[in-house]
């Protein structure tokens, strides 16, 4: 259809807020209700009961498994590793590279090409959901300094995860805990990420190819690398008796609040009540209680001086406050957050590709802004 620069012009939207790119079964993001849908089900009724692996299964097939389905896509998934000497290797290299957890986490993304069937794209897909975690893993405890851990071939994605960082067999409650975190984080509509992978598959290219396009956008700071800060405020605050100082300096000299507002959300981040919850039963501990009363108490000023300051929005708490009190209190440092991110976010950009790969490619338009007729010499 041919639109005139006229047209275009009306219908132009920054960002392409508003702008509908794509039609899904997988999410639907309710910004003014502050709901979440994944594949039918609201984010609250199956994020802390499933594993990781049954929300995989459930967004790839639009319905949930069968208990005896549950089992077979499991050892299906840990089948489908791509864990070789010639990856290990890769992301050896990547670590010795000193580069960031991210950028070895998208390098070894790219590297699941070795061993890749491009005919059959669920066979790279599940080797993306069940080889991301080694990586991370991995290099996680060689950056520490640390001898890697092999993976088991008798864990879910979840319980080898946390087996492999720590070499010892996980607590229920921290397997427990990292499932509800991934199976919340699936899956969020047409965001940056999953729109990128979107447009690498509607071009027919590989689904390694898509998901490390997704894995690049998702590490940018206005995406998925923002969790670090929202835990780094409640770190320099210390204590309750210093919230209200630290928070009023930094709203005085118009800082963000990290962790506080949404772009979509206009109520709650129904997220963040997921893993609320979820960080509420992970800190039920005579050790970790201390720390999760201060960040609630960060939290509840927070939201008092965001009013006072700026009566005319609405920010409330968002998925980043928890997704950092939760990682947090499973051990784990900021820079594994994003690459933890991309672990549960990987099973919505599958889906996607899935979808994607049944429609047109994607080509939007640009108007054009500058000058013509120019002459060369």
């Amino acid at each position: 259809m041919l639109v005139s620069e006229q047209e275009k012009e009306k219908l132009y939207s920054p960002g392409l807020e508003g702008i509908p790119a794509a039609r899904t079964k997988l999410s639907q993001v309710d910004g003014k209700g502050g709901r979440l849908i994944i594949a039918g089900y609201p984010v609250e009724e199956f994020a802390g009961k499933a594993v990781f692996e049954e929300t995989i299964f459930t967004l790839w097939n639009d319905r949930r498994p069968k208990p005896t389905e549950t089992s077979l896509f499991s050892e299906e998934l840990r089948s489908s590793r791509r864990f070789s000497k010639v990856i290990r290797t890769i992301i050896e290299e990547a670590v010795y590279a000193n580069l960031p957890l991210i950028d070895i986490l998208r390098i070894g993304s790219a590297a699941l090409s070795l061993g890749s069937q491009k005919e059959d794209p669920k066979k790279d897909a599940m080797a993306v959901l069940s080889t991301f975690p080694l990586i991370v893993a991995w290099a996680y405890r060689l950056l520490k300094g640390q001898a890697p851990v092999l993976p088991r071939q008798d864990l879910d994605i979840a319980a080898n995860f946390l087996y492999m960082l720590n070499g010892i067999d996980p607590d229920p409650r921290n397997v427990r805990a990292l499932n509800t975190y991934l199976n919340t984080v699936c899956d969020h509509g047409l965001n940056a990420s999953t729109f990128a992978a979107r447009v690498i598959i509607s071009t027919q290219s590989d689904m390694i190819s898509a998901v490390t396009g997704g894995l690049g956008a998702l590490k940018g700071p206005l995406h998925g690398g923002a969790p670090g800060p929202a835990l780094d405020t409640v770190f320099e605050i210390g204590s309750k008796e210093n919230a209200e100082k630290v928070l009023r300096e930094k709203l005085k000299h118009n800082e963000r609040l990290m962790g506080f507002g949404h772009r979509i959300y206009k109520v709650r981040d129904p997220r963040a009540d997921v893993l609320a919850k979820a960080a509420k039963i992970l800190y039920d501990t005579d050790e970790k209680r201390e720390f999760y009363d201060l960040a609630m108490f960060v939290e509840k000023t927070a939201l008092e001086l965001l009013k006072e300051y700026k009566p005319d929005r609405i920010l409330q708490t968002n998925v980043e406050f928890y997704t950092a009190l939760l990682l947090h209190g499973l051990g784990f440092p900021t820079e594994i957050f994003t690459p933890i991110f991309a672990m549960g976010r990987a099973a919505g950009w599958t889906a996607h590709c899935f979808e994607q790969m049944q429609e047109r490619i994607l080509r939007p338009d640009a108007i054009y802004t500058g000058e013509d007729g120019k002459l060369w010499n």
